[in-house]
Parts: C-alpha cells; structure tokens; sequence
C-alpha cells in the first residue's frame, strides 16, 4: 500500500441520516438550500503518510475502502507520493499535472479522512509536501477533516497535523479524529475490519465524517 486518499460517496440513502441532524426537514421547508450534489457526496481523505510497504496506516486506509456499503462508496487516491518538492517558483499557471490531480480530488470530496505515521516526533516529508501543495489553493478550506492514528504513542505528529490543517483553514472533526491501536502488529484491511473494536472505530469516524459534512452544508 502507498500513500493513499480515500472519497467516500453515499447514496440518497444519507437523507436519513440529515433527517436525524434536522437538515432535510429545512430542506423540504425550503428554509435553506443545500449544493445539488449534498446527498450524494462525502469523502473523508485517508491519506497515509507512510510510503513503506505494509504500513500500519496504509492498512487502515485499505480497511476503509474494505468499509464500503451501498450507502458509503469507498474509492482511494494514490498520487501524493508522486508529487514534486513543494517550490513557490513551481506553484504557477500551468500546473503540474500531479498537482493538478490533487487538487482536483480535494476539490472533488467533500471530507478528509487522514492516516499518518510519525518520525522523529514530527509528519512524514510525504505527507507535508502534500500539504504544502495545497496553501496557495485553499482546498483545505473549511474542509472537515478526520485523523486515524494506528498508535497511541503517535502523539506528536497527531499535534503537528493539526496545528498544519488549522491554519489551512480546515474543519478538524474531534468525532473523526480517533486510534486503532494496531501498534506495529502485521494485520492487513481485512484483519483490521475482522475485528469488531477497530471496525466500529474506523466506521463511527466515518459516520463523524458525514455528520460534519451535512452540518457544513447548512453553515
């Protein structure tokens, strides 16, 4: 597994779950307008930060794709290792088309779910390149965001993380921000969602997620 961004796409079957936030029944009333696509979109991003093959947290991101449903359609994104060095003298018209794609799958999910390692107390370079690429653009921005931490020692990282996508501006879910405690163990998506404790964390992130998602919508 490689570094990876996870968009998760629901069916209209999501209405039932803006009925229970009081969303859809504004909606009928017409007091409020939603996007055209708000019930059929939510993507949290899993982008594991860890390039290494049989990382922890690149499991975690398969084991969401894993959780798809009818109602929650999983799809990931693998093109943050493949960007360039972040460079402002790069960060003009026209793009770089690796940028490009990036962006475009930001701009395109509506949610970030984010998996990360930790070295040396700090974010991989991977993952804070990816970041860097996105400063001048704001896909960030009033974003809500989830983080899936596969040890409870990553602390630092986790932190660091989250000072970086508050000042990008994006929405930190504390519901979405949660550990599955793999702790180096060499379990793969579908050992992960075989156990009953780290599957019920990894979906009620992602129910977090859509929460946040249809709360925005009405901000």
């Amino acid at each position: 597994m490689i570094s990876s961004l996870v968009a998760i796409k629901s069916t209209p079957k999501v209405i039932e779950q803006f009925l229970i936030y009081g969303i859809s029944k504004k909606f009928l009333q017409g007091d409020i307008i939603l996007r055209e696509d708000a019930y059929i979109k939510a993507i949290p991003i899993v982008i594991s930060g860890s390039l290494r093959v049989g990382s922890s947290n690149s499991a975690l991101v398969a084991a969401a794709v894993l959780a798809s449903t009818n109602d929650v359609q999983v799809s990931a994104f693998d093109g943050i290792r493949s960007l360039p060095h972040f460079n402002p003298d790069l960060d003009v018209d026209p793009v770089i088309p690796t940028v490009a794609a990036w962006r475009a799958a930001l701009n395109e999910s509506d949610a970030v779910l984010i998996s990360t390692p930790e070295y040396a107390h700090g974010l991989p370079g991977v993952l804070k390149n990816s970041l860097d690429w996105i400063v001048s653009s704001g896909e960030f921005m009033k974003k809500p965001v989830g983080l899936l931490n596969a040890s409870a020692r990553s602390t630092y990282a986790q932190a660091s993380l989250v000072e970086t996508l508050s000042v990008m501006m994006a929405i930190i879910v504390p519901g979405a921000t949660v550990t599955v405690p793999l702790n180096g163990r060499p379990w793969d998506a579908a050992a992960i969602l075989a156990d009953s404790a780290a599957a019920h964390t990894i979906m009620n992130a992602i129910a977090a997620l859509q929460q946040a998602i249809a709360q925005s919508a009405v901000g």
